[in-house]
């Protein structure tokens, strides 16, 4: 090969190693929230998106009907033949509906080699109808195993007072709470564990972030009257990964989401008749 022919190769390959995503979460079929969302989100951000599925549900923009979790055999079989063939630059965690299904991803990422400041966990347990999506053993597993192998956590308020077993119920008690989150991570031997608290439902939208070195800080939000809130979470922290995945340290990551996520509400349209989904490719026009 001459070496014009040997640069052109090179510089083929150099573009096609575009960084892969998996996600690892269940399946909406509005495609606001879940897996359809978060490959939408991977999409936006330049990623591949990869995912493996861990419950299907019966759900539209007006709530969610029923919730079928995949099996576990099948979870652990999707997440090796992925292994099989490639390692993903980082993963997200969503839903994972069963507290098998918590077992079988904290057993893969325990032999996977993915970076733990790669992997960002929305611990997903209830709906915003208020339908349980994880189950109090599930609950218990993910912070006896699963915090173990995660570099971020993005819960809400609601997710944080219950992994934390303490009343949240406005601003002034959430940094105690992500304080006593990092401490439940750090007891099972992740010391470097990334807090951001989301604020959607508060008064002003601010989000908490509490960096794995002690650092703290308020990431300004701007409230969008809009009905298409669904899935926030799961776009919030889908866009938190693909920007940690660019390299941006972790206030950059955490503010360049937000401002995604508040883009995408801007630039929202009209689908279903209750809760719609955000614009998630709105840079595509």
């Amino acid at each position: 090969m001459n070496e014009h022919a040997q640069a052109e190769t090179e510089a083929t390959d150099t573009q096609s190693r575009r960084p892969i995503a998996l996600t690892i979460a269940g399946f909406d079929p509005s495609s606001g929230a879940g897996i359809t969302a978060d490959l939408k989100v991977f999409a936006a951000h330049n990623l591949y998106g990869m995912a493996c599925i861990t419950a299907l549900t019966v759900q539209s923009t007006l709530g969610v009907r029923r919730v079928e979790p995949v099996s576990p055999e099948t979870i652990c079989e999707t997440l090796a033949c992925l292994r099989d063939d490639v390692t993903p630059a980082g993963v997200k965690i969503g839903m994972l509906a069963t507290v098998e299904a918590v077992g079988e991803v904290a057993r893969f990422l325990t032999d996977a080699g993915i970076d733990r400041q790669r992997v960002v966990l929305d611990p997903v347990i209830r709906s915003s109808s208020g339908r349980e999506l994880l189950s109090a053993e599930g609950v218990a597993r993910l912070r006896s195993e699963l915090l173990a192998h995660v570099g971020w956590i993005t819960p809400n308020l609601d997710e944080l007072a219950v992994l934390t077993e303490m009343a949240v119920s406005g601003p002034d008690a959430i940094s105690p709470a992500a304080d006593r989150l990092r401490a439940i991570a750090a007891s099972r031997g992740n010391p470097a564990l990334n807090v951001v608290v989301t604020g959607g439902h508060l008064d002003r939208p601010d989000d908490f972030l509490l960096t794995q070195a002690g650092e703290s800080f308020c990431l300004n939000g701007q409230r969008v009257e809009t009905n298409a809130t669904h899935g926030t979470g799961c776009a919030f922290s889908s866009a938190l990964l693909s920007q940690l995945l660019a390299g941006k340290e972790p206030k950059e990551a955490a503010s360049l989401a937000k401002t995604y996520v508040t883009a995408a509400l801007q630039a929202a349209y009209l689908v279903g008749r209750g809760k719609g989904p955000m614009h998630h490719l709105f840079r595509l026009g």
